[in-house]
C-alpha cells in the first residue's frame, strides 16, 4: 500500500486516522483531506513533537494500514 491509496480513500482511512491521533478534530481532517504533509504537520502541532516525529509515527501507522488492508 502506499500513500496514493490512502489518499484517495481518505473517508475510509480517516477514522483510523482519528483513532491513532484521537487529538485531531473532525475540521481538521476535513483540511487534511488525505494529504501525508498536511496529516504530519497536524500531529506536530496537536502532539507538540517533532517533524521527525511526525513522520516516523505516519511510517508506523502506515505499515499497520497495509497489515490491516492488504492489497
Amino acid at each position: 500500500m502506499n500513500w496514493d491509496r490512502i489518499e484517495g480513500n481518505w473517508k475510509q482511512f480517516r477514522g483510523n486516522v482519528q483513532e491513532q491521533w484521537g487529538k485531531l478534530t473532525d475540521d481538521q481532517l476535513d483540511v487534511i483531506e488525505g494529504s501525508r504533509e498536511r496529516l504530519a504537520g497536524r500531529i506536530q502541532e496537536a502532539y507538540g513533537i517533532t517533524v521527525d516525529a511526525a513522520e516516523k509515527q505516519l511510517a508506523d501507522w502506515l505499515a499497520a494500514q497495509k497489515d490491516k488492508h492488504p492489497d
